[in-house]
């Protein structure tokens, strides 16, 4: 006969949701409830008001997104609205902090980060408001996300477009490496041996080459509107195939900060230059069929649906 496993209650917890601090999303959550932090008051604050596309209207909104939740490794200078100051944004900080100030003064500002109140530009706007009224050479730790945080457009220029840098390491994360200690320099290596080879495309916007184990990937992130942009993948399905070049595989998509992502493998061995041209043509010949405003045909329809049952959303 087997035995029952007696489940012991959770401790009771009378701290109001307000003062609850944030953490990492495995540690035990501060509330004092018994669970993880992603499984308690990190899950209420992650699916309270979720935006679906908080990158909506800046500039580079596909680059905003694939920072955020695309690649390991890449940064890209901002210009403040209100103030003069040096401010680099990141796609990841040691601790998964959500800012650092640097001892000259430098903010680093990051878009990966463990903790999300639903808004990612509220969030990242925070981080930043904070950083500019933080003494030089300190963190700016995670925290609940306040009623009155701005967005990060609020604080940027989000009409200039990203320039990003795409690092094979995180070597960026410390000002004199010469300088750093044991320990910093052994969290950093432990970093830089998971950060996969990434590049960005230059023929196109939102594009990026990756090397995933032994895997040769383009990840596109596409700014157009979902439902016209499937349409149009669709027409292409059916006319040409959704090939990006000879030898490689379109695997489907997925949703990120609310815009679609086509995945492509490549042949063993292709580098990024070796695609530019590809993704370049395929560009002009995706503008055509989004172009295109008849209805639909029965083929097409069927190869639309087949695209959308491919995709997946990670955000």
């Amino acid at each position: 006969m087997s035995k029952r496993r007696t489940q012991l209650p959770r401790p009771e917890t009378s701290v109001p949701d307000a003062d609850v601090p944030a953490v990492g999303g495995r540690e035990p959550c501060p509330c004092g409830s018994g669970r993880r932090y992603k499984a308690c008051h990190g899950k209420a604050a992650a699916t309270q008001h979720r935006v679906v596309r908080p990158f909506a209207g800046m500039a580079s909104e596909p680059d905003w997104v694939a920072m955020h939740d695309l690649i390991p490794a890449a940064t890209a200078t901002l210009t403040l609205k209100d103030a003069d100051r040096s401010v680099t944004l990141c796609t990841l900080l040691p601790m998964a902090w959500p800012a650092l100030v640097r001892d000259n003064g430098e903010i680093l500002l990051a878009t990966q980060t463990q903790t999300s109140s639903g808004d990612v530009s509220r969030d990242i706007g925070d981080a930043l408001d904070r950083a500019l009224q933080s003494e030089a050479g300190n963190p700016v730790p995670p925290r609940p996300l306040p009623a009155d945080a701005p967005q990060i457009a609020d604080l940027i220029d989000a009409d200039r477009p990203l320039e990003v840098i795409v690092h094979q390491r995180f070597d960026f994360w410390i000002d004199d490496l010469d300088a750093a200690d044991d320990s910093t320099r052994a969290g950093l290596e432990r970093a830089n041996e998971v950060a996969s080879p990434t590049a960005r495309l230059a023929s196109v916007d939102g594009a990026y080459w990756m090397l995933l184990g032994d895997r040769r990937q383009v990840r596109w992130v596409l700014p157009e509107d979902e439902v016209p942009l499937v349409d149009a993948l669709a027409r292409l399905q059916v006319q040409s195939g959704l090939e990006l070049a000879p030898g490689t595989r379109f695997l489907g998509s997925f949703r990120a900060s609310g815009l679609v992502v086509p995945v492509w493998d490549l042949p063993d061995g292709t580098e990024v230059d070796e695609v530019e041209d590809a993704a370049a043509s395929f560009r002009g010949r995706l503008d055509a069929a989004l172009a295109e405003d008849a209805s639909l045909t029965g083929a097409e329809r069927r190869a639309r649906e087949s695209i959308r049952a491919r995709q997946l959303t990670v955000h």
